[in-house]
Order: structure tokens, then sequence, then C-alpha cells
């Protein structure tokens, strides 16, 4: 049988079509790895005053979702139209204002989280090198969670490439820190889960004890949302195996997971049954010798998140995500979630006010 040509050029355009697929499912596949567990990660910057014992600090945490989240952004992972930083002009703003935010705080310790070093989204910028010299006179620890093969997706904009991280900063200076790789999702889910981790640094404190700190983005994008309570679950035991060791344990960040156990009814906005929105366990820091610290407004219920399915506005889903845990010696004086307006990412920054206990 004679095949006639223009069913051939259609038969080589399919079949270069799927040739192309199946490359493209390899390269993504061959290019995944995790980095190793507990892995050593490097301390920068001069700061080396000790913690003290009895003397009041203070703690900022902020997730600042790579620059890019002004009020009119929306995420396609979300169900937004966006897949970059709206351009690099209004992203290296962003990224000013964030860093005059910071800094305004006079915080003693600074976590954040989803900070690009090399990316697609943000043109390339490096925000951990532009974060460490912008916040002058701390320790620093970089710790990497997402080094991503090219996303071809959106097809009119691809996400692309991401290496980024999550950051500490810290006055009293930084001994030690480590990487810990967290269980993610298996199958094809883990392409999108990100290689999560917590990263853990060890301050000297005047006592002859350790402040143990933990900077933390449990998973969001999974299919049930039993990683991020296995994630914490691992969190808190690894948390409060320190404590018994005698130290002062701290951790910090966005735990997406619903907080408040219904930010839905506190805020008056429903949500939808996201996997990232579910309430932390009943009972999961019984005996552990932790407790979840959950920030508010000065004058009631500020929240953390908003759902990025669109631009920002008063129907959109909001709920508070972000939070701390502390041990039993150590005294959470103050907790708030900063109002921004969301002005600079999906996130409201949170502060809290603590003081290691001489007991």
């Amino acid at each position: 049988m004679v095949v006639k040509k223009p069913l051939r050029i259609l038969l080589v355009i399919l079949l270069a079509i799927v040739l192309l697929f199946l490359g493209y499912f390899a390269y993504v596949m061959l290019s995944y790895s995790r980095l190793e567990d507990n892995l050593p990660l490097d301390v920068q910057g001069e700061a080396d005053k000790t913690a003290a014992a009895g003397v009041p600090y203070n703690i900022l945490s902020y997730n600042i979702g790579f620059g890019a989240y002004e009020p009119d952004y929306g995420f396609f992972m979300d169900g937004g139209k966006e897949s970059w930083a709206f351009s690099e002009k209004r992203l290296i703003a962003n990224m000013e204002n964030i860093a005059e935010f910071i800094n305004s705080q006079n915080a003693d310790i600074c976590i954040l989280q989803e900070v690009d070093q090399n990316a697609t989204r943000t043109y390339h910028f490096d925000e951990r090198e532009f974060l460490t010299e912008k916040l002058a006179g701390y320790s620093s620890v970089w710790a990497e969670n997402w080094n991503s093969p090219f996303l071809f997706y959106p097809f009119i904009k691809p996400h692309g490439s991401t290496l980024a991280g999550i950051m500490t900063f810290s006055m009293p200076g930084i001994a030690s820190a480590f990487r810990i790789s967290l269980p993610i999702e298996t199958g094809l889910m883990k392409l999108v889960d990100l290689d999560r981790c917590y990263s853990v640094s060890r301050i000297p404190v005047n006592n002859g004890r350790e402040l143990v700190l933990y900077n933390l983005h449990l998973s969001a994008y999974t299919s049930d949302g039993k990683i991020a309570e296995e994630q914490l679950k691992m969190l808190i035991e690894d948390m409060s195996a320190e404590y018994g060791k005698g130290n002062y344990v701290i951790g910090g960040g966005d735990f997406n997971k619903d907080l408040l156990g219904d930010s839905a009814a506190v805020f008056g906005v429903n949500g939808g049954e996201y996997t990232w929105a579910q309430p932390i366990p009943d009972g999961i820091f019984a005996d552990t010798g932790l407790t979840l610290v959950v920030p508010e407004g000065k004058s009631g219920p500020v929240p953390t998140c908003r759902n990025a399915d669109g631009p920002y506005n008063p129907k959109q889903y909001i709920l508070t995500v972000d939070g701390f845990i502390v041990s039993d010696n150590v005294r959470a004086e103050h907790a708030e979630a900063i109002d921004t307006g969301f002005a600079y990412s999906d996130h409201n920054p949170i502060s809290m006010t603590f003081t290691l206990m001489d007991r």
C-alpha cells in the first residue's frame, strides 16, 4: 500500500511530537535527584554574639514568594495566570521593599522561605546574594529546597528551571547548621513537591546550652495532604529530642497547614478543600514539650497567606499557615501577623518576641 505524501508528512510530524515528549519526559526523570540527608551547611557572616538567657529577642518569619507576588499577581499552580514575575524591574523593586521591611523590624533572627537563587521565573536574579548584602550584621545560612529541571508549562510562558531555598539570618552567631531532608510524595507527584527540607541552626547560649533554630517550609502541592502531616510529625520528633537534651528549641516558617483550625470561619471567606490548608491534627504536640504559637494581628486576626488563584480581592480565600513552635523552656511573649496587605508576597510576615528561660 502506498502512503500518500500528505499522510506521510502528518505521520512524521506526529512521530516527532511523540519523540519530543518522550525525550522531555526522560530529561525530567533523569534530572531528578535529592540532596543527601543531614547535609552540613555553610555559615556566612561575622555575627559572633552569644545568645543570653533571660533576655528578650525578636524573630521574624517571612515567606517572600520569590519576590513576585504583588497584589495583582496570580500563580499558575494556584489557578492564576502568571508563571514569572511581571518583570525584572518590578521583581527587583519588590526585593528592595522586602529587604527594607525586614531591616525596619530590627529582628534578632530572621527566617525566610521561597528565596530564588537562579530561576527562570525571577529572570535569574540572585535573591540569595541580594538579601545577604542587604541584611548586614547577621550570620546567615542557606538551604536548597528546590532544584528543578526546565518545566515547559505554561506553554506560552514556561515556568522554566528553578534553584531556590530557605534562608536563616541571626544576630547571635550560628556555630553550625545542617539541612535535614523531609519525606516527600512518590511517583510523578515528587516532581512538583520540591526537595523538601528544614534547616537546623545551632546558636550557643551563655549558660552552656544551645538555641536550636528550625527554618521550615512544608509541602503544599500534594495529592492528599498526608505528606505534610508526616513531615510535621518528623519535625516535632526532632525538636522534642533536642528539648530533651536541655536545649532551647524554636521552629518557624510556612507549615502549609491551617494553624487556626478553621480559617474560613475566622476570616469569613470560604475556601476549597486544598491539601495545603488542612488543620493541624489534634494532639500532635501532646507530651512533646513543645507548643504551637499562632500569630494574630494587633487588634484581631490577620491572615498570613492568600490563595493566589488571581489578583488579591476581598472574596479570595485567606488563612493562617505561618507560625512558630517553641519548647517549654522558651517563653513566647508576643506573636504577631503583620498586615502588609500582601504587598510583595502571597504571605504576610510574622514575628514573635521570646525569652530563653534560665531553668
